[in-house]
């Protein structure tokens, strides 16, 4: 099995933002654990509401995008129309950074609850468009 060219540019921008994750679970480390684990943010105040958003948008964040990771390799091998991969492609990972920004800026404002809105359905696509299209591909094998 190899990559596709475009799965492989996805992919590559894809993982050069992992470390934006891993900075936020740094982050909510030094919160959790008051300073004791890692450097605590400043002049940060969190109430369990705004606590619970940010947890919520930081798994969102590494979940989503291990899924978009695994959606790259799946569509290589859907059967779709050109525009529709690509759009699926991009789809994945915009919802994974979508939804995340949601949860975090709900945190503050509920003016952000479209992000989490457009995050879910730009990962529904992705997800159908994927899926349809493995079972068109394994379909059209037998």
């Amino acid at each position: 099995m190899s990559l596709s060219k475009d799965a492989k540019l996805v992919c590559g921008i894809t993982l050069l933002v992992i470390p934006t994750i891993m900075y936020g679970g740094w982050t909510l480390l030094g919160y959790l654990t008051h300073g004791s684990a890692s450097p605590m943010p400043p002049n940060l105040r969190l109430d369990d509401t705004q606590w619970a958003l940010w947890r919520a948008g930081h798994a969102h964040a590494g979940v989503w995008t291990i899924l978009s990771l695994l959606l790259q390799i799946f569509l290589d091998f859907a059967r779709v129309s050109p525009a529709l991969r690509w759009f699926a492609r991009i789809a994945a990972p915009a919802a994974a950074i979508l939804l995340s920004a949601g949860f975090f800026g709900l945190a503050f404002s509920v003016a952000f609850r479209s992000l989490v809105y457009l995050g879910i359905l730009a990962m529904l696509a992705a997800l159908l468009i994927t899926g349809i299209g493995l079972l068109r591909s394994a379909r059209a094998a037998d």
